[in-house]
Parts: C-alpha cells; sequence; structure tokens
C-alpha cells in the first residue's frame, strides 16, 4: 500500500461525490413528502421482522457500531504492524478505512437529518433518536472497510474476493440499518458516496505525502522498512 489507486482528477471526483450527498442529503430533508414515503420502506420492514434476519442485523449493529469500528482498525493496524511488520501497510490501511468511516460524521452536521421515529415504527429493534441519521455510520465504516482491505490485497491471489466481499458486506450492512428502523433508505446510499470520496481524497493525499512523512517517524522503523516516495496511481 505505498502507492494506492488514485483516478485520474481525483479532486473533481471528491468535488462531485461530495456535491452528490449534499444534494440527496439535503432533497431527502427538505423536499416535502420525500422523508414520509422513505418512511414507509422502515415501516413495512418493521412489521416483517424475522427471527433470523433480526439476529443479523442485530450483530451487524453491534459489530459495525463506533466501538467495533475502532476495534477492528485498531486490530488490523496492529497485525499489520507488528506480525506482518509492515508499517505502510498500517498505517495506509488505518487512514483509508477510518477516512471512510469519518466522512459520514462530516455530512452528518452539514445536513442534520432526523432519524425515523421510533415510535412509528410497529417492532423497533435499536430505537435512536437525534439529527445523525444521514449518512449512516455503520454504512460509511463497512465502505471504508472494503475498500482498505482491496487496496491490500489488489496485487494479490485474493484481489477477487476482496472485491466481491467489499461489495456484499456493505450492501448487507446497508440493507440491515434499514431493516433495524434506524436510517432511511437514502441514508445509506449516500454512505457509499460519502466513504467514497474521502477515501479517493485520502488516497491522493497519501500518494503524494507518505513517502516523506513516515520515514521520519521512528517508531515505524522498528517494525519493518518505510517505503520511501511514491509516484502518483493513475486507475
Amino acid at each position: 500500500m505505498a502507492e494506492l489507486p488514485q483516478p485520474r482528477l481525483w479532486g473533481l471526483w471528491v468535488v462531485l461525490l461530495s456535491a452528490a450527498v449534499l444534494t440527496l442529503g439535503f432533497v431527502a430533508k427538505d423536499l416535502p413528502g420525500f422523508t414520509t414515503n422513505e418512511f414507509t420502506v422502515d415501516q413495512e420492514l418493521s412489521r416483517n421482522h424475522d427471527g433470523f434476519l433480526t439476529a443479523v442485523a442485530m450483530l451487524i449493529n453491534s459489530v459495525f457500531s463506533p466501538a467495533g469500528g475502532v476495534v477492528i482498525i485498531a486490530l488490523t493496524c496492529v497485525f499489520l504492524l507488528v506480525v506482518r511488520k509492515s508499517p505502510v501497510n498500517a498505517v495506509a490501511f488505518g487512514a483509508v478505512s477510518a477516512a471512510g468511516w469519518l466522512s459520514s460524521q462530516f455530512f452528518k452536521a452539514i445536513v442534520e437529518r432526523q432519524r425515523p421515529n421510533p415510535a412509528l415504527l410497529f417492532d423497533p429493534l435499536a430505537p435512536e433518536t437525534g439529527s445523525n441519521s444521514f449518512p449512516s455510520g455503520h454504512v460509511a465504516l463497512a465502505v471504508g472497510l472494503a475498500w482498505a482491505v482491496f487496496f491490500l490485497a489488489r496485487n494479490t491471489r485474493w484481489a477477487r474476493l476482496a472485491a466481491v466481499l467489499g461489495i456484499l458486506v456493505p450492501v448487507v450492512v446497508a440493507c440491515s440499518r434499514v431493516y433495524v428502523g434506524v436510517h432511511y433508505p437514502s441514508d445509506v446510499i449516500a454512505s457509499f458516496l460519502a466513504a467514497t470520496a474521502a477515501v479517493v481524497l485520502v488516497a491522493a493525499v497519501w500518494n503524494r505525502y507518505q513517502g516523506s512523512i513516515l520515514p521520519r517517524i521512528p517508531l515505524l522503523g522498528r517494525f519493518g522498512p518505510v517505503a520511501p516516495a511514491a509516484d502518483s496511481v493513475h486507475s
């Protein structure tokens, strides 16, 4: 991960993806009837909960929670740093996954959309209130991790599996958040765009600066060689 895939005109991609997130967020929040129509999906799912699906959704609710996200990212970074002795991969994995995840907090603060009202659900599984519905942090975490895992595996025999799981897992997490009743469909859709925008931005910054910054951190050198400056990769 000394070099990360970086699209051409990456800045334009960041702007367009971010604009799409904000447009969707303000339309969902302010357009009359939009939220009401979306909420019918949450209500319909709430009336038809299944024991197995509920168990899976609640497991996802815990695994991809803020605490779960910290544990997943921290343990993976420690594994890459200590066991694999790859400080570059450890820092890059942490930066990419955390950026994708934290992108949700940035857009939440701007849009401030109210969560679905649990009092109007037939079977609220994890009642939450507040103005932090858009976009979903759980889904943003899943997307950030998916990109980080794919970048880590892209030149190995695990690349195809990482790509498949990188699509499948975030989609399952997204569906679970609507199933639980804590997000609207547009919340989870926006998370894919928001997290990807953050990953594109971090990849560009990483390719530009990691070679000059990481070698100056003495602690990283104890675990293995730190990559020199690398040219940007375009894909």
